[in-house]
C-alpha cells in the first residue's frame, strides 16, 4: 500500500485493498500504543486543521494522532481566519501548502474540500462534509472487526440514509464485502449515483447490499446496528417535525435490537447521540415530540452492554493516525 502524498476526500478515493490496508495499519498502531512501543514517524510535520463546522471527536482525534506521532497542528476556523470572508478556498489552499505538510477540512459542501484538494500541493483529508465521512468509516470498520464473531461483517444502518453517514456506510460495506442493509423510508435512501457506485464495488467484493423500508427484514441477523442523529448539524429546527414523523418507526430501542435475533448484536453511533434529556436538543426533542429517553436511540440501548459507541469514538484517533502515517511518513 503506497498512499504517500494522497488525498482522502471520500471512501471511493481508495481501492478496496487500500481501505483494508488503512484499517490494518490502524490496528497495528493501536497495538503499538497500548504496548508502549509506538514509534514517532511524523517528527517535524505540521498539519492545518480547518473547521467550518464545530467538532469534538474529529478535532481531538486529529490533534492527538498528530501529537503522538510527533507532528504539530494549527486549528483554523471562521473566527480565526479569513477563509470564505476575504480569501477564497483556492487561495487558502495555495497559501497553506507553502507552510503545512497536510490539511484537514471539516465543513458543509463536498465541493469545498474538493476545491481545497485541487489547489493544494499537500495531502487533504475530509474530516466530514454533507456527502461523505471517510475517517468515520475507517473507525467503524476497525471497531466492528474488533467486536465481530468472525467472517464477513453484517450490519444495518437505520435512519436518514440520504446523508454523509448513509452514503459512506453503504459504499464502505460494498468495498469490504459486507452484508450491509440500509433501513429507512425510501425517500431517505442514498441517491441513485451513490447506489450505483456501491454496486460497482460490490461486484468486485461480493458484498450484499439491501435497501428496505421494512425494519424486521432489514435488521434480521445483523451483527451490528448503526444509527445517527435524525437531523444534521445546521438544519433548521423546523425540519424536526417532518423527520421525526418519517423516522419514528426506525428508532433503535431494545425491541428493535431483539429483531436481529442475535443476543450478541452490538449498537453503534458516530456521536453525538440524542439518547436522553441531558442536552438542550435532547430536552427539546423530548418535550416537542414525546421522545423521552432518547430520539434516534433509546437511553436503555445506548447505555447497555451492547453499546460499543465509545470504542468507536476512540478508534477515530487510531484510524486518523493511520491516514497521517500512510500519507506523510
Amino acid at each position: 500500500m503506497n498512499l504517500a502524498g494522497r488525498d482522502l476526500l471520500r471512501e471511493l478515493d481508495l481501492t478496496n485493498a487500500e481501505f483494508d490496508g488503512l484499517v490494518t495499519l490502524a490496528a497495528d498502531l493501536k497495538a503499538q500504543r497500548l504496548s508502549g512501543h509506538e514509534r514517532r514517524r511524523l517528527e517535524g510535520k505540521v498539519i492545518a486543521l480547518i473547521f467550518g463546522k464545530t467538532s469534538t471527536r474529529t478535532r481531538v482525534a486529529f490533534e492527538v494522532a498528530a501529537y503522538e506521532q510527533g507532528a504539530q497542528v494549527t486549528v483554523l476556523d471562521a473566527q480565526s481566519s479569513q477563509i470564505g470572508h476575504k480569501e477564497s478556498m483556492a487561495d487558502t489552499a495555495r497559501v497553506l501548502s507553502r507552510m503545512f505538510d497536510a490539511i484537514e477540512y471539516r465543513g458543509d459542501d463536498q465541493a469545498t474540500v474538493d476545491e481545497l484538494a485541487h489547489y493544494a500541493d499537500v495531502p487533504v483529508y475530509n474530516g466530514l462534509t454533507d456527502t461523505w465521512h471517510p475517517t468515520q468509516m475507517l473507525a467503524d470498520v476497525l471497531t466492528m472487526r474488533e467486536h465481530s464473531a468472525g467472517g464477513p461483517l453484517s450490519y444495518a444502518f437505520l435512519g436518514d440514509a440520504r446523508s454523509n453517514m448513509g452514503n459512506s456506510i453503504l459504499v464502505t460495506g460494498a468495498m469490504i464485502g459486507a452484508d450491509v442493509r440500509i433501513v429507512a423510508p425510501e425517500a431517505l435512501w442514498p441517491s441513485a449515483d451513490i447506489r450505483r457506485a456501491a454496486q460497482e464495488r460490490a461486484v468486485e467484493t461480493g458484498a450484499r447490499l439491501t435497501l428496505t423500508e421494512d425494519v424486521a427484514e432489514g435488521v434480521a441477523g445483523a451483527e451490528f446496528v448503526h444509527t445517527d442523529v435524525w437531523v444534521s448539524m445546521g438544519e433548521p429546527v423546523e425540519v424536526w417535525e417532518q423527520r421525526v414523523a418519517l423516522l419514528r418507526p426506525y428508532r433503535v430501542d431494545s425491541s428493535l435490537m431483539a429483531l436481529t435475533g442475535r443476543p450478541d448484536a452490538k449498537f453503534m453511533h458516530c456521536l453525538p447521540a440524542f439518547h436522553d434529556e441531558s442536552t438542550v436538543v435532547g430536552r427539546t426533542v423530548a418535550e416537542d415530540f414525546g421522545l423521552q429517553g432518547g430520539a434516534e436511540v433509546s437511553d436503555e440501548v445506548f447505555e447497555s452492554s451492547a453499546s460499543i459507541v465509545f470504542d468507536q469514538a476512540e478508534n477515530r484517533m487510531h484510524t486518523i493516525k493511520a491516514v497521517l502515517v500512510a500519507t506523510l511518513a
